[in-house]
Order: structure tokens, then sequence, then C-alpha cells
């Protein structure tokens, strides 16, 4: 038997009490301050919102050790769970977060804990999300006895700290991965000359390997948040899904506007919308080679995107720029290499980005177990 078994059996075997949230803690809401962008003033405190630190500011309004829940805005996880980070020392908060602390009977740290296990989906009202004061003040917090709180709480920081160590290491070894990945893709992909490495190159201007397409507008209410087609429009992260495509499977493409100069790549069918210029492989050169080479010349699309209200990267410059093409076979075998180091460094069902997730899940699974108790029945 555990400790915290043993401490559960000798000092609430028949379950614990539930009680509100009010009475678990103090709550200092009515003590936050909200402060406009603009005439917050620089400096070393932090800033807090819904959502953890916003900015940092010359003043605090709190000294301490506090728990914020996500009152406005993005306050809830895809999970429902809310939005809860802990803060210590001198820290400002807005209005936009909720902010406990700590009584006699019920560990800070445990409620900590406690609240990143609670759906409160049920809860959100509005247009714009709201964890209200009054349902935020009735949620229901088992409250066991301090010994077990401690217990508890030594059990999930100490397997925290644990997680947050090796995380760090993952981490680590992830930009250690990401940095070799870079180093080979630039090796592999620089020639010197026109026999460089042995290798026969020829040098063309993008427009005449490839044909270059923009892609066709579409309305943003006819987009669904779901489906089977992803829809790309001023920026590498869906805008949304289409019930219809407009490029096939594994294309090359370029934003041309918004996010103008990042490059992507689709593995799958998808609609480029018209802020997307998109590279296809009509010519003899494979469409991954080309994905590849045009990562080195990020800082050179960036640095040719013009500044303005929407920043905008002319087409002309990408059918000029000049790519080196040797032998389908050189670049297959490139493509080879390039694509397991990042498959390593980017994929989430394998590799290190994997075992990091993976770790915040088990971590979650124990949280979960440790703070689900019977509730007490109380004596008619």
């Amino acid at each position: 038997m555990s400790k915290l078994e043993e401490l559960i059996e000798r000092l609430c075997p028949d379950g614990v009490e539930y009680k509100e949230l009010v009475d678990c803690c103090e709550i200092l809401d009515n003590k936050r301050k909200p402060v406009t962008k603009s005439a917050r003033v620089n400096g070393v405190y932090p800033y807090y919102g819904a959502n953890g630190i916003q900015d940092y500011v010359a003043d605090y309004i709190f000294d301490g050790d506090f728990v914020l829940v996500g009152e406005d805005g993005s306050v809830v996880n895809k999970d429902g769970t809310p939005v809860v980070t802990w803060a210590s020392g001198k820290i400002w908060v807005n209005n936009h977060a909720h902010i406990i602390t700590g009584i006699e009977s019920v560990l800070l740290r445990y409620l900590y804990h406690y609240l990143q296990t609670v759906n409160v989906s049920v809860f959100i009202h509005g247009n714009i999300p709201k964890l209200t004061g009054k349902d935020f003040k009735a949620i229901k917090v088992p409250v066991p006895p301090l010994e077990v709180q401690r217990e508890i709480d030594h059990i999930l920081d100490s397997y925290t700290a644990s997680n947050n160590e090796l995380k760090d290491q993952l981490e680590k070894e992830l930009a250690a991965r990401q940095k070799q990945y870079e180093w080979y893709r630039d090796m592999l992909l620089t020639f010197d000359d026109i026999h460089a490495g042995g290798t026969n190159v020829e040098w063309n201007a993008l427009r005449d390997i490839a044909k270059i397409s923009r892609g066709v507008r579409v309305v943003k209410k006819d987009l669904t948040t779901c489906g089977q087609y992803p829809v790309y429009q001023n920026s590498l992260a869906p805008m949304g899904c289409f019930d219809r495509y407009n490029y096939s499977a594994n294309k090359t493409y370029i934003i041309s506007a918004g996010a103008a100069g990042e490059i992507g790549f689709c593995k799958n069918d998808f609609w480029a919308a018209d802020d997307c210029l998109v590279v296809s492989d009509e010519k003899g050169v494979l469409n991954k080679y080309i994905y590849y080479y045009l990562l080195t010349q990020q800082t050179f699309l960036l640095g040719n995107v013009r500044k303005a209200s929407i920043p905008r990267l002319s087409r002309t410059v990408v059918e000029n720029l000049k790519i080196p093409v040797p032998p389908l076979s050189e670049q297959q075998r490139i493509v080879d290499i390039l694509d397991r180091f990042d498959a390593l460094c980017n994929d989430i069902t394998s590799g290190l980005p994997a075992e990091i997730e993976a770790r915040k899940k088990q971590y979650e699974y124990y949280r979960d177990k440790l703070l689900t108790f019977k509730e007490l029945k109380k004596e008619a």
C-alpha cells in the first residue's frame, strides 16, 4: 500500500467532502486592474491575462503565490478544462483572469492541480467565451484532509519536476536535431559550381522548371472547421476546410500576402486561395526537391517582401529565383535524406515530439487519477 493509499484509508475511508470553490480559497477578483496596452509602462513585472503573461509592466498589484484561471476570451482548452496558470512573486493581473490564493484548510497548490481536471465547458456563456465569477465560485472541489492534500501535491510536483526536466532535455535534443537537419539541408543543397561534388548541376529560374500558379479566392463563410480539404490563404496554418480542392497532394506553396515569404508543403489534396502561389512539378523536377531548396532561400524571400499594411511578395520574385537542378537520381537522394530528418523533427506521431506529448498525457492521467475521490455521504 502506498503512503497516499494509507493516508486515505486512515483519514477519509468513507470519502471526502465536496465544497464550492469560494469556500476553498480567497478570491481576489475585486483587486484586479486592467490597463490598456497604450497606457502600460514597460517594466519587469509580469502582466497576466486570461491565458498567461501578456506583457511586462513597471508596477505590480499582487505579491505572493496565486492561481489564475481564464475568465473570458481564450478560457477553455480543447478537452473542456480551464486555462490555469501558477503565478509567483510580484505580478499584475487584468480582469480577464480570476485570481485566487490559499486558505489554511486547502493548499493552493492542491487547487492548482485540481482545477486543471475540471470540465468547465458547461459553464461557458456568451459570444465571447466567459467563465463568470458566479460559476467560477460554484465549482465543486473535493477537500481531503491536509495530509492527503500534501501527499498529492508532493507526488504531482515531483512528477511535474521530473517531467519538465525530461521535457527540457527532449526539447534541447529536438533543437539540436533541427539544427542538424538545417545543416544537412543547406550542405546538400549548396552547389558551388556547375560540377559541384561531381554532380552535373544546371541553374534555372524557377519559372523554367516548374509551373507557378496563383490560387483561387474562396469566401470565408463557405468554409467549415472540419472537412476533407484544408484551405490555405495568407498563413501556413489552414484558415478552414472546403468541400473540394483545386490542387492535388504533394505540392509546394508560397504565401504571397500576410505571412508573405513563408513556404509550405501539403501532403494532401488542398484548396489554395488567392494569396498562395503554388509550385507544380510539371517539368521533370521533383516538387519536394524544390520545396527543400526554397527553404534555404527563406531569408531571401522574406527580404523581398514589400512592407505594407498587408505585407506582399511579388510573384515575379518567386518566378525569377534561381534554383540548381541536379540529375533526378540526385534530387531523390537529397529528398530521401531530408525527409527522414523532417519526420524526426516535426511529425507529432513519431520521434521526439511524440515523446514530449506522451509525457504530458502521462502526467494528466496520474493527476486525474489522484484527484478523483468518493464523495462523503452526509448524515440525514
